[in-house]
């Protein structure tokens, strides 16, 4: 069978994927029945936790700039830091925050990403037109010894008009999602995911996705970590094409679902393969994710042409615009079989 890109997993199921280097095949096979995640928790505990100092008494900006806030001026429940600009910004904290959970925030990635981005070339406080004059932090979810999600609010004013400007904040950090495009028979299908969606109190079919880790270096290599988790599915990193890049620099080439409320950046990849039809059928319906973690995942496999009506989430949504709009202009490249004559056999 001649396929566009090699899609393949790992013999057996293990929660940890322990042999994720080992051999590959080259047909298309799927885990067993609930045969991967770690769940929602137990995969976040582990991205947030990885080396990093727990008890900083300094806040460094992941760029290198530093944001002193002397052993001296970091209290319980209050802090002061420095801008590159020399503005102070007073932090504080609600009564309720331990003093090692105030001090986590500040320490935290998802906290020091969010002071560069408001430096980045487009961020509020690169211009000179606002400012930054104090933090209060109101809520932390601690995931392990990290900062998992973060509730905060900003005061920050228009310098012209000396209003300030709506400032609360739910910080959670990048992400990244995958659109799953197989061919089979002739006709499109996409891979969903469907989950138990607690905030929206209901479920929702979309794409699989997760979380980066802090240091938010292996963009591509979660977004198949996540597929592997969610889905079964093993994909190889030289097939996935990063969607938001095609975007304009000045975008960041991310895209924000929520950016009234939330900081939340993801990065959309697609993937292209072709598949028989005893694939799909395997793949439609199958569980996956360790319910005694509280991960309840069902993968559902659904025509491309009806996508677009059949899920309300965002990241597949705006996949499917970019997808169209890159295809549209020429941007993608070939898949596989058009680039190679090499063959599978099935």
């Amino acid at each position: 069978m001649l396929r566009w890109a090699s899609l393949s997993v790992l013999p057996g199921a293990a929660s940890s994927f322990p042999n994720r280097g080992g051999p590959r095949f080259p047909l298309f096979l799927v885990h067993p029945r609930r045969g991967g995640g770690l769940g929602e928790a137990g995969r976040e505990t582990t991205r947030r936790d990885g080396g990093r100092s727990i008890a900083s008494s300094s806040v460094r900006m992941a760029s290198g700039n530093s944001l002193d806030a002397s052993p001296s001026s970091v209290t319980a429940h209050s802090a002061t830091i420095n801008l590159p600009s020399g503005e102070l910004v007073q932090i504080s904290g609600e009564p309720g925050l331990s003093s090692s959970e105030f001090r986590n925030v500040i320490a935290s990635a998802l906290f020091k990403q969010w002071l560069k981005n408001l430096r980045s070339p487009s961020g509020l406080l690169n211009q000179g037109r606002m400012s930054l004059k104090q933090v209060h932090i109101q809520g932390v979810d601690m995931f392990g010894r990290g900062v998992g999600f973060l509730k905060f609010k900003a005061d920050v004013f228009d310098n012209e008009t000396g209003k300030k400007v709506p400032g609360i904040v739910f910080a959670r950090g990048p992400s990244v999602a995958v659109l799953i495009i197989l061919e089979s028979g002739g006709e499109d299908y996409v891979v969903l995911t469907e989950q138990v969606r607690v905030p929206v109190g209901r479920l929702i079919l979309e794409l699989p996705a997760g979380m980066l880790d802090d240091d938010g270096a292996d963009i591509v290599g979660t977004a198949v970590r996540e597929v592997e988790e969610e889905t079964g599915i093993s994909l190889h990193l030289s097939d996935m094409v990063n969607l938001t890049a095609f975007l304009d620099p000045s975008t960041g080439c991310r895209v924000f679902p929520s950016p009234g409320g939330c900081d939340e950046e993801i990065t959309l990849f697609l993937y292209r393969g072709r598949v028989g039809q005893e694939v799909i059928a395997a793949l439609h319906g199958k569980e996956m994710g360790l319910r005694e973690h509280g991960e309840l995942i069902k993968v559902h496999v659904v025509p491309y042409q009806r996508l677009w009506r059949m899920t309300s989430d965002a990241k597949a949504l705006t996949a499917i615009a970019l997808y169209e709009m890159a295809k549209r202009e020429g941007l993608l490249p070939l898949p596989r079989d058009e680039r190679s004559t090499q063959t599978y056999k099935a």
